[in-house]
């Protein structure tokens, strides 16, 4: 029989906040955390507006540790300070209550932002106006004496698994995985199969990304992915709404404490959640499309549906991957409609995207965190923005305003770009 797995404690940092509580009720009340975007100068870019984390001060959540991390990127910060409070809110920081080759991590991590400012500088140095062409040379001359060495180490995506990992000596197992959107939860669904099999005990996982910077928003700008709406950047997030131009951008991290139900007992944890279904596919299809059939999307969702055990008829809410592109919206609501059948107009659907913009590799574990409270709650989280009902997304959306409703089950979609699908289901962990 395969050891369950239950969620002990729980972090994020998003752009709506840092607490996990006060998040929770702005989510409920439908605000948002888009705004024109600071983090540098966009009044050129066709996209003006993001979600960017407010008010983030790493030392807040390390105290004495911080100088220990201080060099970590933006993302590894976000993450850092999530474990932490993950890790407390599981009641992992009084001592020695796991042996830590059996504490691993798992991350859906991203890459660092680059050193943009002495990259460009670097460019603009080694560019020869004659040959209208860089010269190499030069350019490595002048990037070697302007960038930072350090800072082009924390772009790599492994490198907040390491912060995390030394921060709380998670000797165990140690992963990364960097699937685009559904990197997070891949992550927490490996990591879920890692204590199954008895790998580890516990295991840190979620994800972090932060890509707020010249280059993140140009490329999804060119794969004219992202909404335009700057004359109303708070409304420009419409997952499944017929005026629909793209997702926001978002920054954040989400962190999980996973653990084996019987090593959460005998500490006396008590669990949150329990991890029941992981299904993950892949859409053979084009990099940046979804086929046509939504044939990933479902197959993920049957996986995870059938690996938990759950029938269709208990699952009481789906947190979509509503990304609010033309193509996702429709698919997805096609893939439900596919794996649920006459019974998909029965299941509420909700896209948080729509308040907290698009964290893409961290957008699956913050997105399971809020399944997680909306068992705990029995309310489900608005779908933000929504008035023009479109026919290809005909489910209910929970439009604009929560929603009280007991939830058995929920189940949480992720769908990354390179057709990367994969599906959590969670249940309460009433009796354990």
């Amino acid at each position: 029989m395969k050891r369950r797995v239950v969620i002990t404690g729980m972090g994020w940092i998003t752009p709506l906040g840092h607490d996990l509580e006060s998040v929770w009720q702005r989510l409920l009340k439908a605000e948002s955390g888009v705004a024109s975007t600071t983090i540098f100068d966009a009044r050129t870019f066709p996209t003006q507006f993001s979600a960017e984390v407010k008010d983030f001060d790493l030392r807040k959540y390390l105290g004495q540790r911080y100088e220990e991390h201080k060099t970590a990127s933006r993302n590894a910060g976000f993450a850092l300070a999530a474990a932490e409070i993950a890790w407390r809110a599981a009641g992992l920081n009084g001592g020695a209550q796991v042996n830590p080759e059996m504490v691993g991590v798992y991350l859906g991590g991203g890459e660092g932002p680059i050193d943009f400012e002495n990259f460009v500088a670097a460019a603009v140095a080694g560019w020869n106006p004659e040959k209208k062409d860089l010269d190499s040379v030069k350019w490595a001359e002048v990037a070697y004496q302007r960038m930072n060495a350090v800072r082009e180490f924390e772009q790599d995506p492994n490198c907040a698994a390491g912060h995390i990992a030394y921060r709380f000596n998670a000797q165990g197992p140690s992963f990364n995985t960097l699937t685009a959107c559904a990197a997070s939860t891949q992550a927490i669904g490996e990591a879920t199969c890692m204590i199954r099999r008895g790998d580890a005990d516990v295991m840190i996982s979620g994800g972090a990304h932060s890509m707020i910077h010249p280059l993140g928003v140009t490329g999804f700008n060119r794969l004219t992915a992202l909404s335009t709406r700057n004359d109303s950047c708070i409304t420009a997030s419409r997952p499944f709404d017929a005026t629909r131009d793209g997702f926001v951008l978002g920054e954040g991290a989400g962190i999980l404490i996973l653990e084996e139900l019987e090593t959460a007992k005998r500490r006396g944890a008590k669990p949150l959640a329990e991890i029941v279904g992981y299904g993950s596919t892949a859409d053979a299809f084009r990099v940046t499309d979804i086929h046509e059939t939504a044939r990933g999307a479902s197959a993920a969702m049957r996986a995870a549906l059938a690996d938990a055990g759950v029938e269709i008829t208990e699952v009481d809410y789906i947190s979509a991957h509503g990304t609010g592109t033309e193509e996702n919206d429709k698919l997805e609501t096609l893939a439900i409609r596919t794996v649920f059948g006459d019974f998909a107009k029965n299941v509420p659907v909700s896209s948080i995207k729509s308040m907290m913009g698009h964290l893409v590799a961290a957008a699956g574990a913050v997105e399971l965190i809020t399944c997680v409270l909306a068992i705990r709650d029995g309310v489900l989280p608005p779908t933000s923005n929504f008035a023009n009902p479109d026919p290809n997304c005909d489910l209910d959306y929970v439009p604009n305003a929560a929603r009280k409703k007991p939830v058995r089950a929920a189940l949480s979609n992720s769908f990354g770009f390179g057709g990367q699908n994969d599906t959590l289901v969670i249940r309460g962990c009433n009796g354990h």
